[in-house]
This record gives structure tokens, C-alpha cells and sequence, in this order.
């Protein structure tokens, strides 16, 4: 038997990094109204520690079975929820989630108070994690969605294909090849949260931890809030960077692809 965690759950690690991550974002700039979500897959021992507070029993069918999931915890944001009040109440704000040993429903097992459901995006999230850990052999364990702000201003402007978005990205800075050397994945644009966009951003995030949703934000893939939060930063800074380029007329001199594989080679 788990002994019980003195400090409480609000206290876990888990917690406290998701929670300094979402705040992160609405300093940002990316999480305007409630724009955005997360989802975090819990390590099933950490979260062994905290059993004792996870005692709700409402159970909601799932839009699909997800049997790769099951018996899974994940932390995820609330449906209609603002980040700016995650840091305030988190227990209003966000929940600890189960998904049924038969991949076809799920218990809220902490939080999401007075009947709040989990984000409206949930068939991205879970899609997507099943996608991160085929890719990642299991260690992918945090999908953030956000608007964040300049990528989604290239999406106006710049020919919505994966080998041209990331080209104009890696050449904004050198630590972008580093940093996300699998591109940026583009998806079409589509109506946002039902499973038909979730198939698409899966089979897109399977090959590249961050993809674009065109003029509407950005998913990002990590092993915990702050890698996949850094990701979304990296690519982030790159089109501001390209914002400003073009506003000054466009690029006079830019990394050539013989200095990108010069990179390729070093990393």
C-alpha cells in the first residue's frame, strides 16, 4: 500500500511544473480568453503517491476507444477554462483523469469542479499521446496546444506545406535545427475539437513533436511541461524573428543548406 504524500497533491511535481507552464503561456501572450490546452500522462507510480485524494467517480464515455491508453492518469486542463486562473484555483481549472482498463470512457478522479468536462480538444490530446509514444518509445508524455501569437501570423502569409514552414523557421535561428531537426509539421486547416482534426494532428505529431494548426495555434509534444513548452518557445522566437524580417523588406543574406548540414553533422 502507497504510503500517503504528506504535502498533498497541489504540491506534486507534476502539479507544480504544469501549472508554472500554463501561467508561462498566458505571460506570453498565447492564451487569450480560454485559448489553449494541456495534457500531461501521468507516471502511474508518481501518481500512486497521491491515491488518497483521488477519489471522484464521474465517468464519461470517450468519443472512440482509445485501448492503447487504458489505465492511463493524465492531468489535463478544463473545457472553457481560462490559463490565467489556473495559478489562482487549480482545482476549479484543471483535472486527474483515468481512462477505463477497456479504452472506452474515462473517470474524473480529482478536480474539474462543479461539473466542468476536460477540454473540448481531448480527441487531439489522446490521439496525439498515442502517437508520441510509438514515436518515442513511451518517454513522450506532455501535448500543449496555444495561440501562440506569431506563428500563427505566418500561417497568413507563408505556403502552408511542412518543407516550407520549417525552412523558414531554421533559417530564423540556428538552435531551431537543433531544437525540432524533424520540422514542423502542417496540417489543413479544419474545424477544431472533434476526432477528425484529432486523426490528422496525430498522424502528423507521430513524425514531428510540433505542429501547426493554420491560423488557430500550434501543438507541442514533450517528455514534461518544460520540454514541450520550450519547443513551442524556440519555434515561437524564430517567427518573430521572420515577422520582423519581413517587415524589414525580407532576408538579404539567410544560413545556406550547406551550412544546415555543416549543423546536422555537429548535432
Amino acid at each position: 500500500m502507497k504510503e500517503k504524500n504528506a504535502t498533498g497533491i497541489l504540491s506534486a511535481p507534476f502539479m507544480t511544473k504544469t501549472i508554472k507552464v500554463i501561467n508561462d503561456m498566458w505571460l506570453k501572450g498565447w492564451a487569450e480568453r480560454n485559448g489553449g490546452n494541456v495534457s500531461y500522462r501521468l507516471d502511474k507510480n508518481k501518481v500512486g503517491e497521491y491515491l488518497d485524494e483521488l477519489s471522484g467517480v464521474r465517468t464519461i464515455q470517450l468519443f472512440n476507444e482509445v485501448r492503447e491508453l487504458a489505465g492511463e492518469y493524465f492531468l489535463v486542463t478544463g473545457s472553457g477554462k481560462y490559463f490565467r486562473n489556473v495559478i489562482l484555483d487549480p482545482e476549479a481549472n484543471l483535472g486527474i483523469l483515468k481512462i477505463a482498463d477497456d479504452g472506452k470512457s474515462y473517470t474524473i478522479l480529482w478536480g474539474l469542479t462543479n461539473g466542468v468536462k476536460p477540454t473540448s480538444e481531448l480527441p487531439s490530446h489522446l490521439l496525439s499521446h498515442i502517437s508520441r509514444m510509438r514515436a518515442t518509445n513511451g518517454s513522450s508524455r506532455v501535448i500543449i496546444h496555444t495561440h501562440a501569437t506569431n506563428l500563427i501570423a505566418l500561417s497568413y502569409v507563408l505556403e502552408l506545406t511542412t518543407e516550407n514552414f520549417t525552412k523558414w523557421l531554421w533559417e530564423m535561428s540556428t538552435e531551431c535545427l537543433v531544437v525540432f531537426p524533424e520540422g514542423v509539421g502542417v496540417i489543413p486547416w479544419m474545424t477544431p475539437g472533434g476526432e477528425p482534426i484529432g486523426r490528422a494532428t496525430a498522424a502528423a505529431i507521430e513524425k514531428h513533436a510540433l505542429v501547426l494548426w493554420p491560423f488557430h495555434g500550434v501543438f507541442g509534444a514533450g517528455r514534461d511541461p518544460d520540454e514541450a513548452f520550450g519547443l513551442i518557445d524556440t519555434a515561437e522566437k524564430a517567427a518573430t524573428i521572420l515577422v520582423k524580417v519581413l517587415s524589414m523588406g525580407g532576408k538579404r543574406q539567410t544560413i545556406t543548406d550547406s551550412q544546415f548540414r555543416e549543423l546536422a553533422r555537429g548535432f
